[in-house]
């Protein structure tokens, strides 16, 4: 099996741990985090550097995956990904055996698909993005790269959502709407048009 190095020891990198463990194909080396939490352990993996070890340890392993969680800001998530893509390694697309990903469909690097997850025929999920367990991408849909789609949401058909958006759990969009770069959409909201670049919808 490959050996992956997940990056941010938080909340969102234990949803990983569990999603990569379920896979079967990997293995864990360890985890990038904080200087002051070298040393320690998240679910039993070891914390084995942080980010200025990342040059390093593309030299050691070829993949690694972003497990920074992503609630209002993608900056931390770009930055990482940035980070690992410069050195040399690769980000892998990672996807739920409890999830369904049409074969019509495509998963940028870097992305996650979350037990439960639905992404239908003809949809495509942009890089280092996060589909949440549960969540919708219905078909012909496209999220863009750096984009977190929270629990439960749905997206309907045909919608396309802009890069470093974050769409919130439980929250709907019309089919075919555009929803533009940079957008934060809070939870349980019905969104009926078009959201220009940049929206903050609560």
């Amino acid at each position: 099996m490959k050996e992956i190095v997940l990056v941010g020891g938080g909340g969102h990198c234990r949803s990983c741990i569990d999603l990569i463990e379920q896979t079967g194909e990997y293995v864990i080396a360890g985890i990038i985090d904080l200087p002051p939490k070298l040393g320690k352990r998240v679910l039993g993996y070891p914390v084995i550097g942080t980010d200025d070890d990342i040059p390093r340890l593309a030299g050691e392993y070829s993949a690694f995956l972003v497990t920074a969680g992503q609630i209002r800001s993608p900056d931390l998530r770009r930055r990482l990904f940035s980070l690992i893509t410069e050195a040399g390694a690769g980000c892998e697309a990672i996807v739920s055996p409890h999830a369904h990903v049409s074969r019509h469909a495509r998963i940028g690097a870097g992305s996650v698909v979350l037990h439960g997850a639905i992404v239908n025929a003809g949809a495509v999920v942009g890089r280092n993005t996060i589909i949440n367990s549960r969540a919708l991408v219905e078909h012909d849909a496209a999220i863009g790269d750096h984009c977190h789609v929270a629990t439960g949401a749905l997206i309907n058909g045909g919608v396309k959502i802009g890069d470093n958006t974050f769409w919130g759990s439980g929250s709907v969009a019309r089919e075919y709407i555009r929803v533009g770069e940079a957008c934060v959409i809070g939870a349980n909201i019905f969104v009926r048009q078009d959201v220009p670049a940049k929206t903050i919808l609560r």
